[in-house]
């Protein structure tokens, strides 16, 4: 295993980073990073729709977009994030196997924490991290947040949460479900100590070889992309009337297909949501597209559409279409 912190707090450079070490690393990685004031949005989210972005623009605060699934996260510099990267086992998207070790760190440090729900690790009931993975060519990548000391008024301001989401908590606010980890350690530290803390933890449990990220155009051109108004606004405002909007909230995320029709004919599709998968989701945005939506059912039988949205059945997604 290779352990690398980054020093660097711009969070498109450090999202090219953990792309590029997934796409060349030979070893497994884990590494911990930090992004100044920025909100990190699933691969399959609207940004419009799920984030306050005049508040971002008047805070200086980015927006990134990241390639796994899930739902929208705030970064600042109270915030620790931590990445492992390695071989795929057979049982799919797993929370458990990789957040386990950051239990286990966090019990080192007196604080009982537990996976809850699909991707949540909570203490006393509230929440701390939130957690995502993406699979290809036999690899994983999971990632997670760490609050540790962040401003969780500001991530109230910045979130658009969904209203089912909240009400499903049986919380009133995003700020209500929210911790820091700083006031619970039984010794107080910083941030800084904080992550020397679980990096110390990696080097006892794993034995890791430190290292350093080589310089690489391969990292420059994804930094690149990871700025662009094209990777980061690929979906329109909602503001046209000429959409079919079709959502649902599940016990395996919240889903909205939104459909441009001509006439009865489905034109394009967009499906965004906080929900995970392991095949890209414009595969099944190209399987709607040039439908009738009469036709739609019968088109849709037999086919799964689980590996784009995890836990979904083909019922669920036909129901969903008949909204």
């Amino acid at each position: 295993m290779k352990l690398i912190i980054l020093s660097t707090h711009d969070p498109y450079y450090n999202l090219a980073v953990e792309e590029y070490l997934f796409q060349t690393a030979e070893d497994e990685v884990f590494m911990l990073w930090q992004n100044e004031p920025t909100v990190v949005i699933g691969k399959n989210q609207n940004a419009y729709a799920e984030v306050e972005l005049d508040v971002l623009r008047e805070r200086g605060i980015h927006l990134a977009r990241r390639i796994t699934g899930g739902g929208a996260v705030y970064h600042d510099l109270g915030n620790v994030n931590y990445t492992f990267i390695a071989k795929s086992g057979q049982q799919g998207i797993d929370f458990a196997h990789f957040t386990a070790p950051i239990l286990r760190a966090l019990a080192e440090l007196g604080i009982r924490a537990e996976l809850s729900g699909r991707n949540d690790l909570l203490v006393d009931g509230r929440k701390f991290s939130g957690n995502a993975q993406y699979s290809a060519n036999g690899k994983t990548l999971h990632h997670g947040t760490l609050l540790f000391d962040s401003d969780l008024t500001v991530l109230s301001d910045v979130l658009r949460p969904d209203e089912e989401k909240i009400r499903s908590k049986a919380v009133r606010s995003v700020r209500s479900r929210v911790t820091n980890l700083a006031p619970l350690l039984q010794k107080k530290c910083q941030t800084g100590e904080f992550i020397d803390l679980l990096a110390d933890f990696i080097d006892r449990e794993y034995a890791p070889d430190r290292t350093e990220v080589p310089q690489s155009a391969q990292i420059s051109a994804l930094r690149a992309r990871n700025a662009s108004d094209a990777w980061l606004y690929p979906q329109r405002p909602l503001l046209s009337i000429s959409t079919r909007e079709c959502r649902c909230r599940y016990p395996f995320g919240g889903v909205c297909i939104t459909l441009q029709m001509q006439h009865d004919t489905v034109i394009s599709a967009t499906v965004t949501g906080d929900f995970f998968g392991t095949a890209p989701i414009e595969q099944l945005e190209e399987k709607l597209c040039g439908k009738t939506l009469s036709s739609l059912t019968s088109a849709l039988e037999g086919f799964d559409p689980s590996p784009y949205i995890h836990g979904m059945t083909t019922a669920d997604l036909i129901a969903l279409l008949q909204k």
